[in-house]
């Protein structure tokens, strides 16, 4: 075999190495939920929720795989419990209750019909043991509470490219589709006290170049998305959508990107959460 030749066959066979390629996290943080560090708690209960809704995924590229059960339906899910009565757990599970306990068709309705998204957020908070978060079905409401940063706040809000994600931070977009705000017409926002619609995914992991995030409400499921990382660990240009884009249609296949959104928020768990305070539910 000529130099050249062997050179690219080395290459291609590390290329497609099982080291070289983005493994998904979850299979093993999902069993750490007895753990007792907090970020692995959060990573933890996300993991087993995905876990449970059979993995469903959107991988870097934006592109959504796995979906076999959706939220309005009465199919169980991995852990036996029809997929409808779990998002209703989820409600009533964060202290935000639901109004409509676990059964009924009013109760069904109220899945389907609101968001639930930063239900799921609030509801892994208080599986996980987080100190100090105050659950909410408004996203925005904990984005800003990281905004004013109290000495016991568990979260500090940054630009998404301002700092490297870790596990149990959360990931914001703007849902807003007839503009574009960014870090900073967030905060102009947030500082007004104004309401705004959001969407917020908990990192579980960071490794082989990629960001592993779980979040509710994705796709009427809980899912797994990965995003990219640069060489310092910090997202790799954030796919980000443009105000008043055209939307997902042949047209523009490029606008059917999942990942593609407007990126505003990265909210950090504060890392020196007092030792005595993690063992007590909040």
């Amino acid at each position: 075999m000529k130099p050249v030749s062997l050179l690219l066959f080395v290459l291609a066979a590390l290329w497609y190495t099982p080291s070289a390629r983005a493994a998904d996290p979850c299979p093993q943080l999902r069993t750490q939920l007895a753990s007792t560090d907090i970020a692995t708690r959060i990573a933890a209960v996300a993991c087993q929720e995905n876990h449970a809704w059979f993995r469903p995924f959107i991988d870097a590229d934006g592109r959504a795989g796995g979906q076999a059960v959706y939220e309005a339906e009465n199919d169980a899910l991995a852990d036996g419990a029809p997929a409808w009565r779990k998002v209703a757990a989820y409600w009533n599970g964060s202290g935000l209750g639901s109004g409509c306990g676990n059964a009924g068709a009013a109760c069904r309705s109220f899945v389907v019909d609101m968001p639930w998204s930063a239900a799921f957020v609030s509801w892994v908070m208080r599986q996980a043991r987080v100190p100090g978060f105050s659950a909410s079905s408004r996203h925005v409401d904990y984005v800003r509470a990281a905004r004013r940063a109290s000495p016991t706040a568990p979260y500090r809000l940054v630009a998404p490219d301002e700092a490297t994600p870790a596990a149990g931070d959360l990931l914001c977009y703007v849902r807003a589709q007839s503009r574009t705000l960014g870090y900073p017409g967030l905060l102009d926002i947030l500082d007004a006290g104004d309401g705004l619609p959001m969407h917020c995914d908990i990192v579980v992991a960071t490794q082989d170049g990629i960001a592993w995030l779980v979040g509710g409400n994705v796709q009427q499921t809980v899912a797994l998305r990965m995003l990219r990382l640069d060489e310092t660990g910090r997202f790799a240009d954030l796919p980000t959508r443009s105000g008043g884009d055209a939307p997902c249609s042949p047209d523009v296949p490029a606008h059917c990107n999942l990942n593609r959104q407007d990126w505003a928020a990265l909210l950090k768990l504060t890392a020196d959460v007092p030792a005595s305070l993690l063992a007590a539910r909040p």
